[in-house]
């Protein structure tokens, strides 16, 4: 097992979902403009790309067969969770997607005790609580707000889009521990890129050359993320670093405001508050017996 102090792990996580939001808010832009559907298709393409590089520069061993299943696995569950969050973000605010994706941490925590047999510690249990009662605080201030006609369609696209997500971190966790970050990071875009290519032949447009420098950096921005995580949940467990998803929510209002001028009201600065709570809560070093559930 790979060593690293539980501390650093929750924090490269974190940062790992500071450039995941990032990317969140350049697709949204992207699906407004050529559709959620080409978007992911040509953000998949270029990542295979961005991917490849640091992976083969590394002189990689042939991946086992036990994470070749596991790559295909994730490839497919990535693929479905993609579009139906994005489908959802480009019809919901990004914060409000954001917050409605909280309940896959929640889920996540859920499915590591279940799945892969850790147990469950009062500290990231008290963090999600605080952390879930901060999305409901933003959840009460965005039911005032006037949304379009479509947004109640995106906010379930973003609920069920969550519980893939869920078992989308679970598969993280086994990703971890059989492969190493550059390798998960090539594999994943390959093999979600090949499940949305199943659809070319209906769907699949070249975008405007004037999108494609954001496609690119989307696509950066993805294998980023997806190296960072993937060293994070290689060096800690499941259930402790579920709840780092919440600092979403941060970057997701910053962009929110700063690209598509969608405003953060006072409720939704109290759940932030409630969530940055209930993360500093859960990233206490997961090692003490005491904070184990029996």
């Amino acid at each position: 097992m790979k060593r690293a102090s539980p501390a650093i792990a929750f924090a490269v996580a974190c940062l790992g979902v500071a450039v995941f939001s990032s990317m969140d808010a350049a697709v949204k832009a992207l699906s407004l403009a050529i559709g959620t559907y080409n978007t992911l298709l040509w953000r998949g393409f270029a990542g295979i790309g961005f991917g490849a590089l640091p992976w083969l520069w590394s002189r990689p061993a042939r991946p086992s067969r036990a994470a070749m299943r596991l790559h295909v696995e994730r490839g497919a569950v990535s693929a479905v969770m993609a579009m139906l969050f994005f489908w959802g973000l480009a019809r919901t605010p990004l914060a409000q997607a954001i917050a409605l994706s909280f309940i896959a941490p929640l889920i996540a925590q859920g499915l590591a005790v279940l799945l892969l047999k850790e147990r469950m510690r009062r500290g990231a249990l008290a963090g999600s609580a605080m952390g879930f009662g901060g999305v409901v605080v933003i959840l009460w201030g965005q039911s005032h707000a006037q949304l379009g006609p479509d947004a109640l369609l995106g906010a379930l696209a973003v609920l069920l889009s969550a519980v893939f997500y869920a078992y989308n971190i679970i598969l993280m966790r086994r990703q971890a521990q059989v492969a190493d970050p550059y390798e998960v990071a090539f594999f994943q875009s390959v093999f979600m890129a090949l499940c949305l290519a199943l659809a070319m032949p209906w769907f699949a447009a070249l975008p405007p050359v004037d999108h494609v420098p954001l496609i690119l950096f989307a696509a950066v921005l993805a294998t980023i993320s997806l190296a960072l995580l993937s060293w994070a949940y290689a060096r800690a467990e499941a259930s402790y670093l579920a709840p780092v998803e919440f600092t979403a929510f941060i970057w997701a209002s910053l962009w929110g405001f700063a690209f598509f001028g969608e405003h953060v009201g006072l409720p939704t600065l109290m759940g932030a508050g409630l969530i940055v709570a209930g993360c500093l809560i859960a990233a206490r070093a997961p090692d003490m017996e005491r904070d184990v559930i029996p």
